[in-house]
């Protein structure tokens, strides 16, 4: 991993649909240049259920009238909602010259060393990408790369309707249960959580936020 800080643009989108998400980070990673800057993509989504690639289908036990959409990321199956932080990570790997898994550790570690600015221990597990507290996922990860260039990212649940994981198995593990900063003792709005949590995850993805964007910019 080259320890070399790039510049970014952070765009946030507020409650954004899923489906028009997924198709825009699509449409961007295929058309992005050598030069194209790297894009974090900061927002929330309404209840939707996601399936990686590869995921199993017997790993959705009850999703009810919440929508479930087969996409290209790795992993299984995972819920997003109001209330859940997602950061969308759009970065030219291969001009950065690092590997997924570089790019796993470091979205990982960003949330490690946030909560341990507030005294909680956040481990990882193997085989297992995300963070967890007690055995509890608080968050989620899930990538894709197509020509050397990462899309989808992380998820990290803040003060949400925890409900709908029990739906299915997350992350196609049965039993695992997951958890939310709020339940830690974190009691910080999404507004508060970005300022205070994307400093770690620009530290560890060696970035530089060049300009922040909102929809109506």
């Amino acid at each position: 991993m080259e320890n070399v800080v790039s510049p970014v643009w952070i765009r946030y989108f507020g409650l954004a649909l899923y489906q028009a998400t997924y198709q825009a980070m699509q449409h961007f990673t295929d058309n992005r240049q050598a030069d194209t800057v790297d894009e974090l993509w900061v927002l929330q989504h309404p209840p939707v259920y996601t399936l990686g690639q590869a995921g199993k289908w017997e790993h959705l036990l009850n999703p009810g009238q919440i929508p479930v959409y087969q996409v290209d990321r790795g992993g299984q199956v995972t819920y997003h909602g109001p209330g859940q932080l997602i950061v969308y990570v759009l970065l030219d790997l291969k001009r950065r010259h690092w590997g997924v898994k570089s790019l796993v550790s470091a979205l990982e570690q960003a949330v490690i060393d946030y909560l341990a600015h507030h005294q909680i221990l956040g481990k990882r597990r193997d085989k297992a990408p995300g963070v967890y507290v007690d055995d509890h996922k608080l968050s989620a990860l899930g990538l894709r790369i197509r020509r050397g260039c990462s899309y989808h990212g992380l998820s990290l649940n803040v003060d949400m309707d925890l409900t709908p994981f029990q739906g299915i198995n997350p992350c196609g593990y049965a039993g695992l249960t997951v958890t939310q900063l709020r339940d830690l003792g974190i009691n910080d709005n999404l507004t508060q959580l970005n300022e205070q949590f994307l400093p770690y995850l620009f530290h560890t993805l060696q970035l530089d936020p060049i300009n922040k964007i909102t929809p109506h910019d």
